[in-house]
């Protein structure tokens, strides 16, 4: 992870992580040659039909993200042994080279004694099965065409040790469903050139540094990180939901609760676009931060900017002042994307983030393979 900044201090007091609940059937995101629309009635999640066979959540994500196609091309990959490292281990099948869509054929906890390095064109998919990664976490080098889905990830120990780490030069990528608590560093860092990457539908719990985008203001590579976040549940983690250097970031239909320092941090030349989130404040009031830093190839310092564009504020909680200036300077996402799913923010909405993000209970799925273009 990056530098630290005068806001990044130790969490306390974390509620225990609630048990997951059964997945419902969701509604289909609207058709590609569709512009962005609000969806009516009660609210679904999207990616209706992920689940209708083993490889349709290939090339499926949306926003930034939605050219990751993991191991569609390649064999499945069964992971028989919950052991670190060799004959049936996860970690043998993310160090081979070629296309792999990874299942498990075994319920429990992998306890990873370091880094566990995905090579590209991998899917891990922990659906059919209930799998945690402890100890360490995953390694997102240099790496394309990864789809993380259905882990749960706790405990991790060590400095540097992140359950996700994408860096350096890693693009495409989805983390879908995942529960993600209580690592010594990072839950999810993006940074040192990784970009085109969405996250999904993920539970984040019991943290006090969530999600860092950038590594610090003298990697100024990191200004092409484009990252689409939607549909999570930061659930009383600290800060950074997440925290931004340089890049792009479309925030939509996530909800964010009882923040420790603030919910989302823009920093040296970041965008920010937030739509359409719900934003819940405890004893924390002030949603959004600005950071002033200075770029490694710059003269003077400069801060980040947050466009809202529909949010939800509940329980006192606010925007707060925005630079002079921010709504010039954000990008809007139908310049990247022309469609994703979304949906004005509601209670509805909020009751279906608290209980259908993250790990799920989903039966085991028949593969129905794809042949190569």
């Amino acid at each position: 992870m990056g530098n630290c900044c005068c806001c990044d201090i130790l969490q306390s007091d974390l509620s225990p992580a609630p048990a997951p609940y059964i997945y419902p059937p969701v509604t289909q995101p609207p058709p590609p040659d569709q512009t962005p629309e609000m969806t009516g009635g009660g609210s679904r999640l999207p990616y209706a039909n992920a689940d209708s066979c083993l490889r349709a959540l290939a090339g499926q994500a949306e926003g930034f993200g939605r050219e990751a196609i993991g191991g569609v091309h390649g064999l499945v990959h069964h992971v028989t042994s919950l052991e670190d490292d060799g004959p049936g281990s996860l970690r043998e099948a993310c160090r081979k080279k070629e296309p792999l869509w990874i299942v498990f054929e075994v319920w429990g906890t992998i306890h990873l004694k370091s880094h566990l390095t995905v090579s590209s064109n991998k899917t891990i998919d922990g659906r059919g099965q209930r799998i945690k990664l402890t100890g360490n976490g995953l390694r997102l080098k240099e790496c394309e065409h990864v789809i993380i889905c259905n882990l749960e990830f706790e405990g991790g120990r060590g400095h540097d040790v992140d359950a996700i780490q994408i860096k350096p030069n890693s693009k495409h990528i989805w983390i879908d469903r995942c529960s993600l608590r209580d690592y010594d560093d990072g839950l999810i860092d993006i940074s040192r050139g990784s970009t085109d990457i969405t996250v999904s539908r993920c539970h984040f719990s019991q943290h006090n540094k969530t999600m860092l985008l950038g590594a610090d203001p003298s990697n100024i590579e990191d200004r092409c990180i484009r990252v689409t976040i939607h549909h999570c549940f930061f659930d009383g983690t600290r800060q950074r939901h997440p925290r931004v250097r340089f890049g792009r970031v479309h925030l939509y239909n996530n909800y964010t609760r009882d923040w420790g320092i603030y919910a989302v941090c823009a920093s040296v030349e970041s965008q920010i676009y937030s739509q359409c989130n719900i934003y819940e404040a405890g004893q924390k009031k002030g949603a959004f931060l600005y950071y002033t830093e200075k770029a490694a190839d710059k003269e003077e310092e400069a801060t980040g900017n947050i466009i809202s564009d529909g949010d939800l504020f509940l329980n006192g909680g606010e925007a707060g002042s925005a630079p002079s200036g921010c709504e010039n300077s954000v990008f809007h996402p139908s310049e990247f994307y022309s469609a994703w799913t979304v949906e004005p923010p509601s209670d509805s909405l909020k009751h279906v983030l608290k209980h259908c993000t993250g790990w799920q209970q989903i039966p085991g799925l028949q593969d129905t393979p794809v042949a190569s273009s």
